[in-house]
């Protein structure tokens, strides 16, 4: 998926805003925290979401769906670690990590931002860490 919402249709933004709160939802990320993982707009409120879950998409804007794309990637690399387990992404985003201060997944992404999403996607990803490498020796 492109970080620009703009290269999607408005059906494939709706299904991404569906699957990506849905995901959330299953993480047992509450309301306002889904609000600051996504850097959804100053006021927005955990009822506004709601409509995210029906017909929908997210904002435009080029932040949120660079995390919608990390939350994808997340996803995706705790199915492949964990297959046969589907409550593990709610139990794993919930356990403390040394690997991000002691802190659970989902803390540090709440703390760090989209540098602490990214983080959570390395560790879960090898693939994805070495893209990112490839990418800071190229920059």
């Amino acid at each position: 998926m492109s970080s620009s919402p703009q290269s999607l249709s408005h059906e494939e933004r709706v299904h991404l805003s569906r699957t990506t709160l849905s995901t959330l939802d299953d993480w047992g990320v509450k309301g306002p925290e889904q609000i600051t993982l996504l850097a959804m707009p100053e006021g927005t409120k955990a009822r506004t979401m709601q409509r995210y879950r029906n017909d929908t998409p997210l904002p435009d804007d080029v932040e949120i769906w660079q995390r919608v794309q990390q939350i994808a990637g997340i996803a995706e690399a705790l199915y492949t670690t964990y297959p046969r387990n589907p409550n593990m992404g709610l139990i794993w985003m919930h356990r403390v990590n040394y690997r991000f201060d002691d802190r659970t997944p989902l803390a540090s992404m709440l703390e760090d931002g989209l540098n602490g999403m990214i983080a959570v996607h390395m560790h879960l990803d090898c693939s994805y860490d070495w893209h990112m490498d490839e990418q800071q020796q190229r920059g």
